[in-house]
């Protein structure tokens, strides 16, 4: 569950001089909107975002004159007047969860990889995020379900899950118990990849366990 397995690497960068327009259009024909920003020897210095281009365009509310003048400076603007320069990166050995938090926490969409030495090596984005989730756990494969099962109060519910359920060659990719507190046993949350779902519900019963159902 490393980043580097999941990253886009060899990311399209532009130096520091680049201007303004050329990013626009990198961004807009390679189809992302988050760009780094490094020197010769491909150490990061930045990060641009299509909100960066935003941002410095002109406000509609301009006179015609004003927009004109400030579309031509932007012309001859190098990027770095407008990227981010404290920006947060991941290593390649950072997990999905380290990224999920620092792009939760951070509101941001995507963040650089880099070395040791700070050059940049890939990118990994929100939507890199959520295929490497989609890739491990199974989603939107055929026989893909999540199922809630109510704990029974015993010991080890999660190992008698799993083995019960690698008893039945069962495959799944998912095993989350929550709400373990005093009050409530809380419930198990499971992720089934077959079609055999009766299968799975004798499993499960035989382990003394009962599935919740919708609704409920």
């Amino acid at each position: 569950m490393f980043v580097a397995d999941h990253m886009t690497t060899d990311p399209i960068t532009v130096s520091p001089e680049t201007l303004i327009p050329e990013v626009r259009e990198i961004l807009r024909t390679g189809k992302f909107r988050h760009l780094p920003v490094t020197d010769a020897n491909g150490h990061l210095v930045g990060m641009v975002t299509d909100r960066d281009l935003r941002s410095a365009s002109p406000s509609s509310v301009l006179p015609p004159e004003r927009v004109q003048a400030c579309l031509a400076d932007l012309d001859h603007t190098p990027v770095s007047a407008i990227m981010s320069r404290a920006t947060f990166t991941l290593s390649p050995v950072s997990t999905l969860d380290d990224a999920l938090l620092l792009l939760d926490r951070e509101k941001i969409g995507a963040l650089p990889v880099v070395d040791e030495e700070n050059r940049v090596i890939g990118v990994f984005s929100t939507r890199d995020l959520m295929a490497a989730y989609r890739r491990l756990f199974g989603l939107g494969e055929r026989g893909s379900v999540m199922i809630t099962v109510e704990h029974d109060g015993g010991r080890k519910p999660l190992s008698r899950i799993a083995k019960v359920l690698e008893e039945h060659d069962i495959r799944f990719t998912r095993l989350i118990r929550t709400g373990s507190g005093d009050d409530s046993p809380g419930r198990i949350y499971l992720r089934v990849c077959t079609c055999n779902m009766p299968a799975v519900h004798h499993a499960l019963q035989e382990a003394g366990f009962s599935v919740v159902q919708p609704g409920r």
